[in-house]
């Protein structure tokens, strides 16, 4: 029997596809676990190249690193977009050529650079004169990014306070990097799960009037465009059709740089590996906090620790099916929560899921869209809690 939705499920499918519903057919496996379908991973990226075609696309690798869906990514022609040495070397691992990989975490140890360069990487991200001066020194003639800030309106993720340099700085340090021998560009995040298209028109006007000019006027040339990700995944609450997001993009590049744009770079990585992803949890326990209480407290067996970190503050809503545990009757209001023995370990109290009233321990659940973003932030062993078990079905075609 088909899941009841228990929530509502956006047009746009986040529903599990046909290869996964006979993945949890096939026998009641433990919980929690996550089944990804790399199908669905290699139709974003289809559906984003079409969307942005004069764009080169870099997956966000932080989203989802599993072996399968870089080998799929690899082989449909993706570039990487890398964080680490780890990420660097899982891209290798997959067959990504070095030349193909961004290394975009702003914040690097001395070291890593050199083996990144050692290994072929010829593009790092940076926002500081330190960081540049370490890039120089490490990996000279790079193409090198200036992340610019952007306020991040319209997300439900920003990604900005911690990353990016106000503009008047990022002349100075592309001109600064443009003496140092390097080729420059810009880049910048509008905000994970950004729901406004016109957030893009804002940030690329940003660089092309206030960044490029400037470097035009002084000699120099931005090489380079990189506007980030941003592209939603299909959560309770997502953003328009992506080929809007992709018109506002190619629309606005031209009017700002005319004939001779700068290279474009769009990094996904919700956008590509969310939908592709479902997990099954189980019901621990159902209570009620007092007598009167007209909402219920369940317990599920994943939560904030277990790969359900972008619950916190309530800003990521999955869409949540029941699997078992609904006999028709009604529905009430929830409080969900993970198992640890840490008080912070909520995920939604704000926002009330309706769940129905006849759910009771051993019941199971489904969280939609968690293809990103789950696996790479579980805990190793929060409380004794294994890691989240992962499956990930291979594509059943090349791209």
């Amino acid at each position: 029997m088909l899941p009841v939705a228990s929530t509502p499920v956006p047009a746009r499918s986040a529903v599990p596809t046909a290869r996964i519903e006979a993945f949890l057919a096939e026998e009641r496996r433990e919980t929690p676990f996550l089944v990804v379908d790399c199908d669905v991973v290699l139709d974003r990226y289809a559906e984003l190249r079409a969307a942005v075609p004069s764009a080169a696309i870099f997956y966000a690798v932080k989203a989802n690193p599993a072996p399968e869906l870089l080998d799929a990514l690899v082989h449909a022609g993706s570039s990487f977009d890398v964080a680490s040495p780890g990420e660097i070397d899982l891209a290798l691992a997959a067959g990504a050529d070095p030349a193909k990989l961004s290394y975009g975490n702003t914040i690097k140890k001395r070291t890593d650079i050199a083996r990144a360069h050692e290994l072929g990487v010829r593009m790092f991200a940076f926002d500081a004169a330190d960081e540049l001066a370490k890039l120089t020194a490490e990996a000279p003639g790079s193409t090198v990014f200036c992340r610019v800030l952007c306020d991040g309106a319209g997300s439900d993720w920003p990604l900005s306070r911690k990353f990016g340099c106000d503009v008047d700085q990022a002349v100075e340090l592309c001109l600064r990097a443009i003496d140092a021998g390097h080729q420059v560009g810009v880049c910048f995040h509008v905000g994970s799960q950004q729901k406004q298209p016109d957030a893009y028109r804002v940030a690329i006007e940003l660089v092309a009037e206030q960044i490029a000019a400037p470097l035009a006027a002084a000699g120099g040339r931005l090489s380079h465009l990189n506007v980030g990700g941003g592209f939603p995944g299909t959560y309770l609450t997502t953003g328009p059709a992506t080929a809007v997001y992709g018109a506002v993009i190619e629309r606005t590049v031209v009017r700002c740089f005319g004939d001779d744009p700068p290279v474009l770079i769009t990094e996904p990585g919700r956008f590509l590996a969310a939908d592709a992803g479902v997990i099954e949890t189980e019901v621990v326990l159902v209570a009620r906090k007092s007598l009167h209480d007209e909402h219920r407290w369940v317990f599920l067996d994943i939560g904030l620790f277990g790969g359900l970190a972008e619950c916190l503050g309530e800003a990521i809503k999955y869409p949540i099916v029941t699997v078992e545990g609904d006999d028709g009757g009604p529905k009430g209001p929830v409080v969900l929560a993970g198992p640890t023995c840490d008080s912070a370990d909520v995920l939604y109290e704000e926002f009330r899921y309706r769940l129905p009233m006849s759910l009771g321990a051993g019941d199971r659940l489904r969280l939609l869209a968690t293809g990103a973003y789950t696996t790479t932030y579980a805990a190793v062993a929060f409380n004794g809690f294994p890691p989240l078990r992962t499956y990930h079905l291979p594509p059943s075609r090349r791209a």
